[in-house]
């Protein structure tokens, strides 16, 4: 079984596109994290120009080998299926903490739903938006609770 470095570097081969170092930088700043916004992925490439780091990440869509998790406005990077383990995600609408979930039961749910409307799925995306536990104790404390 191939790594996700070896997936990335043949995915961007048999599409015709070179190895380059901002490239590289960039794929590894998202491999194994959690998502991540746009400003921290440009801090963790180090020294690669934003710019070179927007053109990467325009490729690794059209690719399919990064994803949009959206928040209001903001949006969040991660690196599809093809290079980590298929999850959900519970977003915080107060800190805009990112917690992925991985339950066999909700796969097993969607497979049920789709086979009960003749449908068969290609991909799908869950996020659940809500408060997480630091920031629910915060609010409870704020509120004298």
């Amino acid at each position: 079984m191939s790594s996700p470095r070896d997936a990335f570097r043949a995915l961007l081969k048999i599409n015709g596109y070179s190895i380059t170092k901002a490239r590289l930088s960039v794929f590894n700043a998202l491999l194994g994290q959690e998502p991540l916004d746009m400003h921290t992925l440009v801090a963790k490439t180090g020294r690669v120009d934003r710019a070179s780091v927007y053109r990467a990440v325009e490729l690794f869509e059209r690719l399919g080998m990064v994803q949009r998790l959206h928040a209001g406005w903001k949006y969040k990077l991660e690196l599809t299926d093809k290079f980590a383990e298929h999850h959900h995600h519970l977003s915080c609408v107060r800190c805009g903490k990112t917690i992925a979930m991985n339950e066999r039961e909700l796969e097993a749910l969607i497979a049920k739903l789709a086979a009960a409307h003749q449908f068969t799925p290609t991909a799908h995306q869950i996020e659940i938006q809500g408060v997480c536990a630091d920031c629910g104790r915060g609010a409870a404390a704020d509120s004298g609770e």
